[in-house]
């Protein structure tokens, strides 16, 4: 064989990469862009001061997974709601509202298993608050 037949080969294997790679980066659906960017910046006072309550009046809730259900804990009856995030997949994203009653507790069951960002926002005492925390639900 000579040598432009090998530059031939080494050519098309080249281009052959070139659209394989081309093609698995536009097929791929996960964007990292955050749409409501814009929107997030403009209540980012609202929610900072929401989790600064949080630490003044200690109202972190606790919250546990035991066997598939999530339970969370608060110090007084709370109003509010909660959205389950998945890092991986944002299509899988829950929203759910709650209202402890004359409970200081809330109990559900997860939505899936693996790693979740919980955003809680609840108002109590006539108070407004927000807490974030990771989860893993085995």
């Amino acid at each position: 064989m000579n040598w432009g037949k090998g530059l031939v080969i080494v050519l098309i294997v080249f281009i052959c990469f070139i659209t394989a790679m081309s093609v698995k980066m536009f097929s791929q659906t996960n964007d990292e862009y955050d749409h409501d960017y814009y929107e997030k910046g403009l209540s980012f006072n609202a929610d900072y001061n929401k989790e600064e309550q949080v630490v003044k009046d200690n109202a972190k809730p606790q919250i546990t997974v035991n066997n598939g259900t999530l339970n969370i804990k608060f110090k007084e009856k709370a109003k509010g709601s909660i959205r389950f995030v998945r890092p991986s997949d944002h299509d899988m994203d829950r929203y759910l509202n709650f209202n402890t009653g004359d409970l200081d507790a809330f109990t559900t069951r997860s939505p899936f298993h693996g790693q979740w960002q919980v955003v809680i926002t609840w108002q109590s005492g006539g108070k407004s608050y927000l807490y974030q925390q990771e989860i893993f639900i085995k």
